[in-house]
């Protein structure tokens, strides 16, 4: 069963093709990561799954009743106009104070109910968008270049986050990143976009695909020797635990 999945999808800007023949679908409990250079149709593939932009040929399919929770790579405030997290969790829908404390809690911005979004630092807003993305209770979370701005410990954090939320929630999680060191920890399966799907499959896969190798060279390099590096640790640790 898949919550969203796309069929030989192919989307065009003013004639010239952005995606084509794409073939995507992210099931229940499954935490993708889009990655790919800048140009290669990663946000427009969300802006599609998020129905904002319509397909010219091909098809989206989404499960009935599905529930986004949606995390965008920026949002303008305007910082002239005063506005309290509480408020700005309660938009666009009312949310209740209990409900609101809670959300914080989770994503570990207690106690900012009061704070001026505009006064928040990078990492406290990203929580912030977090929460308000929970509120929808999704079945999906969609979150596009969430880290940007954030240092290395805070990027980890975040990951560490979401891994959490997704292991409590049973929802599923779609990460547009270029952080491409813990994308390779942090995800079940990574699908590499340059135009169209160059390759997919789990993290150890994609980095062994010459198709991705080529597209991010030396840092490809880099990132598959430390992913085996922990990866072998972290493997040795589980066997070691049962002697």
């Amino acid at each position: 069963m898949s919550l969203i999945s796309t069929k030989d999808m192919t989307l065009r800007y003013s004639g010239q093709p952005v995606l084509e023949h794409v073939d995507f679908t992210i099931k229940p409990g499954e935490i993708v990561t889009l990655v790919g250079p800048n140009g290669s149709g990663k946000s427009t593939l969300v802006r599609a799954l998020l129905g904002v932009l319509k397909p010219q040929a091909g098809s989206i399919s989404r499960e009935p009743g599905l529930q986004i929770g949606y995390v965008p790579q920026r949002l303008a405030l305007d910082g002239m106009m005063p506005l309290t997290v509480a408020r700005f969790l309660s938009l666009p829908k009312r949310r209740s104070s209990t409900a609101i404390t809670d959300v914080l809690t989770r994503v570990g911005a207690m106690g900012l109910e009061t704070k001026d979004v505009a006064q928040l630092s990078g990492g406290q807003f990203q929580r912030i968008l977090l929460a308000r993305a929970l509120l929808m209770e999704p079945h999906i979370l969609i979150l596009d270049e969430p880290t940007q701005g954030l240092d290395p410990p805070g990027i980890s954090e975040f990951y560490r986050l979401i891994n959490e939320i997704r292991d409590e929630t049973g929802c599923a999680v779609l990460l547009v990143s270029h952080d491409l060191h813990v994308v390779m920890r942090a995800s079940d399966r990574v699908v590499c976009l340059n135009g169209h799907v160059c390759c997919e499959g789990t993290p150890h896969v994609v980095q062994a695909a010459p198709e991705y190798r080529a597209l991010f060279g030396d840092e490809a390099e880099a990132t598959l020797a430390l992913y085996t590096h922990a990866h072998d640790h972290s493997h040795d640790h589980q066997h070691g635990e049962g002697h």
